[in-house]
C-alpha cells in the first residue's frame, strides 16, 4: 500500500527535453517509475530513452493513459503547465519547479481545487515516492526501502535525511510538500492519508518555522490520527524577520516560530525531536512497542 502513488501509476514528465527533466526521468525510471509519456511543446514525436514525448499533456493522457505529471518546467510557465494538466484530467500534478511567483500558484491551485478532479503536490519540493513502487520527482530512490513508516516534510533535504536515519524500518510513502508560503497538497492532507493506509504503522512530520501549518496540523493529530506521530520542527536558531531558505520561512514577531509549533505538537501527544537524529530514535522507539 502506499498514498498518492502507487506501482500502477503511469507518470508523464512536463518539461522532459530540459536538462533537468531529462536527469530526473532517467532517476525515476531506475527507480522503478513507470513513466509512459513527456510533455513539451512544439517537440511532439521525438522521444527521450525511448518515452514518447507530446506537444500537449492532452495528447499524453489520450495516447497513453497518464494519471500522474512531474513538473519540470521554468517557473513563468508553470502557471499554465499546471493548468494545462488540470484541464487534461490528470489526478495529481507534481511541481517540482523553485521559485514560482506566489499569485501563480494561489491561481492553478485554486484553478485546480475548483476543477474538483487534480491534487497538487508542491510547488518548490521534491516531490513523492512510495519505495519499490513509483517515485514521482528528484527524492533519491536508493536510499531507503519500502516499510510501514510514513513520512510528510517541507523540506527536500530533510526529507531525505530522515528516510536515510530510517532506512531499517523502510516507508510506505514519504511526501516532499514544498516550503512555499502556498503549496497544494498539506501536512494535513498527507496525514488523513497515512492514517486511512493500513499498511502505514507511524508518521514522521518534519516542519519549519513560518505560518501556522503546524499548528493547523496539530488540530487534525488532535481529532483525526490515531497512529504515532512524531515530529521535527526546523529553524530553532533562525533569526526573527528573516526569510531562511524557503519563501515560507519566515518568524514575524511571536508567529511562526519553531518553539510554538514545537508546543502545539506536543500539546497534543506528538513527541518532538530536537534534532533529526532524535527524531528517528524516538520514531524507533515507538515502532518497537508497536
Amino acid at each position: 500500500m502506499a498514498i498518492f502513488i502507487t506501482e500502477k501509476s503511469k507518470v508523464l514528465v512536463q518539461g522532459i527535453t530540459g536538462g533537468e527533466g531529462t536527469k530526473h526521468t532517467r532517476r525515476m525510471v531506475e527507480s522503478g517509475t513507470n513513466i509512459v509519456a513527456g510533455v513539451t511543446p512544439g517537440k511532439g514525436g521525438q522521444e527521450v530513452d525511448g518515452i514518447p514525448v507530446f506537444n500537449s499533456v492532452g495528447d499524453a493522457v489520450a495516447a497513453t493513459g497518464a494519471d500522474v505529471s512531474v513538473v519540470f518546467v521554468p517557473p513563468r510557465f508553470t502557471k499554465g503547465a499546471v493548468i494545462e494538466a488540470v484541464d487534461a484530467g490528470v489526478p495529481l500534478v507534481v511541481v517540482i519547479t523553485e521559485g514560482v511567483p506566489v499569485a501563480d500558484t494561489a491561481e492553478f491551485f485554486q484553478y485546480a481545487q475548483n476543477a474538483g478532479t487534480t491534487r497538487v503536490i508542491g510547488p518548490n519540493c521534491p516531490g513523492l515516492i512510495s519505495p519499490g513502487k513509483s517515485n514521482a520527482g528528484i527524492i533519491p530512490g536508493d536510499i531507503t526501502k519500502a516499510g510501514r513508516i510514513g513520512l510528510v516534510s517541507k523540506s527536500g533535504t530533510l526529507t531525505y535525511q530522515m528516510m536515510y536515519e530510517l532506512r531499517d524500518l523502510g516507508f510506505s510513502s514519504a511526501v516532499g510538500i514544498g516550503g512555499d508560503p502556498i503549496i497544494g497538497t498539506t501536512h494535513i492532507d498527507a496525514l488523513r492519508a497515512f492514517q486511512d493506509d493500513p499498511e502505514t504503522d507511524a508518521i514522521v512530520m518534519i516542519g519549519e518555522i513560518g505560518g501556522d501549518a503546524e499548528e493547523r496540523a496539530a488540530a487534525f493529530i488532535k481529532d483525526n490520527v490515531t497512529k504515532p506521530v512524531v515530529g521535527y520542527v526546523a529553524g530553532f536558531t533562525a533569526p526573527e524577520g528573516k526569510t531562511m531558505g524557503h519563501a515560507g520561512a519566515i518568524v514575524s514577531g511571536s508567529s511562526g516560530t519553531a518553539q510554538a509549533k514545537q508546543e502545539a505538537l506536543e500539546a497534543v501527544g506528538v513527541r518532538v525531536g530536537k534534532t533529526p537524529s532524535e527524531t528517528a530514535r524516538i520514531l524507533r522507539e515507538i515502532v518497537e512497542k508497536l
